[in-house]
């Protein structure tokens, strides 16, 4: 079972990193107790919700048969929308990998990607993959708001100050690129995933393709 895949079924997406950096499999989720999730930081009504999905996958249809169904679902009607997109990453990661013992910077990335799924969460947006140290982030998408690119940037503004206060053992500082635009999600698209230049437009992944160049952090792009 995908425990990264179960999760987002659930709209809890943004912990996806966390029982990753935490071991936590298919082998262990049913073992999972309030006071385990507890211990994670998980808040009181995502426990909540996350004990009843666990009790509830003795008695339900095998998840493999349910995430074809939903996949086929949300294959059949494709949806345009203006979609604001962030993306974010540390500035410095891979020199820090090479320096640091590998279970030293998973519990850094751990600490991390928590921080950066409470601000986005915090400001309606919407966590739609990991990829090591970056975090592809939506702003429109589930859920649309007027004011969707003024909470990405505000979002980017305190994910940028937030993480330079972790208290870690290594100083941390965030990149933060932003772009706004007309996308298609669902259709031939996999769930989460969206067409369109926005996505991977110049100012929203420059970070990713200029990623370690500098060691000093680059103020949010708007």
């Amino acid at each position: 079972m995908d425990v990264g895949g179960w999760l987002r079924s659930l709209g809890l997406g943004q912990y996806e990193a966390l029982f990753r950096a935490s071991d936590i499999d298919a082998d262990i989720l049913p073992e999972l107790a309030e006071v385990d999730l507890e211990k994670l930081g998980v808040s009181l009504g995502h426990r909540k919700r996350l004990l009843r999905a666990i009790s509830g996958l003795a008695t339900a249809e095998p998840l493999a048969a349910r995430s074809v169904s939903t996949g086929a679902s949300a294959r059949a009607d494709a949806e345009r929308r203006q979609l604001t997109v962030m993306f974010c990453d540390l500035v410095g990661s891979t020199p820090l990998s090479v320096r640091l013992d590998p279970e030293d910077l998973r519990g850094i990335i751990g600490a991390y990607h928590r921080c950066v799924a409470e601000i986005v969460e915090g400001f309606s947006g919407f966590v739609a993959r990991y990829m090591g140290d970056g975090v592809l982030v939506y702003f429109g998408y589930p859920q649309a708001h007027e004011d969707d690119a003024e909470r990405a940037t505000r979002c980017g503004l305190v994910l940028v100050d937030r993480v330079s206060q972790l208290d870690q053992a290594e100083e941390l500082h965030a990149r933060v690129g932003i772009a706004t635009g007309l996308v298609v999600v669902g259709g031939e698209v996999v769930q989460h995933d969206v067409a369109g230049d926005t996505p991977i437009s110049p100012l929203a992944c420059r970070l990713w393709r200029n990623r370690d160049r500098s060691s000093s952090p680059a103020p949010p792009a708007a």
